[in-house]
């Protein structure tokens, strides 16, 4: 957000954070944001169907990857141990997203089973609304490991927090990101220059450096 407004003076960003599917649902409702950025690019797509979104805005911005992260106070050794951490008697509580409406929480779910984990594992799982909600729930103690974002183990004061695995990309499938300019949106040209900042090379490589796979 801070690089995109550095370049376009005057403009502000008021983001909005929850799960892909909840703004899905408020969307088709016409609720008023400017630009939807999904972390399953369906999302976009049935807005597209439904004639909701500007003709030709839809786009593929990244792909999200999946971590096991634990916070350093845990001393369990994800990093090491990988999936098979889960099955410590000391990890009493794993959180993931819902899976019913957020992606990274199909992801995660996805990977439990191609791991051969989650009849063992299951009667742990707690759940969060969203990625960021869940996360908070490891941070928070509320649960010893999360299934989690790799963008967000990565984020500034929390790669210091804790330690992660990342999670095979064989083993769930691909988290492709997109988003779309709403067909209500009052700043057409300022929802342009902000996906034509996040194609850019400038904005590829800070999702890169945030943990996102490339296009």
């Amino acid at each position: 957000m801070k690089a995109f407004t550095a370049g376009h003076r005057g403009m502000q960003i008021e983001p909005a954070y929850g799960s892909s599917g909840m703004f899905y649902a408020q969307l088709v409702n016409h609720a008023p944001f400017d630009v939807f950025l999904s972390a399953d690019i369906q999302y976009p797509r049935k807005l597209a169907d439904q004639g909701l979104i500007v003709p030709d805005s839809l786009f593929s911005y990244a792909d999200g990857r999946i971590v096991l992260w634990t916070g350093n106070a845990t001393g369990i050794d994800v990093e090491h141990l990988g999936i098979e951490a889960l099955r410590l008697p000391a990890v009493k509580h794993i959180a993931i997203a819902n899976p019913e409406h957020a992606p990274y929480g199909r992801a995660a779910d996805a990977a439990l089973h191609s791991l051969g984990t989650y009849d063992a594992v299951k009667s742990k799982i707690v759940m969060g609304e969203n990625i960021a909600q869940t996360f908070q729930l490891v941070q928070s103690g509320a649960a010893e490991v999360g299934i989690v974002a790799l963008s967000l183990a990565l984020a500034p004061g929390e790669v210091w927090q804790g330690h992660y695995w990342e999670v095979p990309q064989s083993a769930y499938p691909r988290i492709r990101q997109g988003g779309a300019i709403l067909k209500w949106t009052k700043n057409l040209e300022a929802a342009k220059d902000f996906r034509a900042f996040l194609l850019s090379a400038e904005g590829r490589a800070i999702l890169k450096r945030y943990g996102f796979s490339g296009q």
